[in-house]
């Protein structure tokens, strides 16, 4: 089944990803080039975990109730917070194209939509 199969991806990942950052503590933070081979597996897991939220948003109550079960008795949740934090930058500021408003606000990735383009 499709979560089956997610699930599986989501293992995959959390191993390459322990295997990117196993070196870096909690409390300071990775930093990963824009397109390199390392940012690519970054966002390819941030995206899994995006789809493992809508299908536990969309499923049963029973289902919910199997999808955590398996989620605590993986440690995946505890899993994604460790990588989160390492990956958060202490500073979050967007660099992104935005519109030059004087005495605007200071953007960061938490006030900013993200558009994501594929080419």
């Amino acid at each position: 089944s499709p979560p089956a199969a997610l699930m599986s991806v989501l293992a995959t990942q959390e191993l390459l990803l322990e295997n990117i950052l196993e070196c870096i503590p909690v409390g300071e933070f990775a930093v990963i080039q824009p397109l390199s081979d390392e940012f690519c597996l970054v966002l390819g897991y941030l995206l899994t975990w995006k789809l493992t939220l809508a299908f536990f948003r969309a499923a049963s109550s029973q289902l919910r109730v199997l999808y955590s079960q398996y989620l605590r008795r993986t440690k995946s949740l505890n899993k994604l917070l460790y990588h989160l934090f390492r990956l958060m930058p202490e500073n979050p500021v967007f660099s992104g194209p935005t519109s030059e408003v004087p005495n605007k606000d200071t953007k960061t990735f938490f006030t900013e939509e993200l558009h994501l383009d594929v080419k």
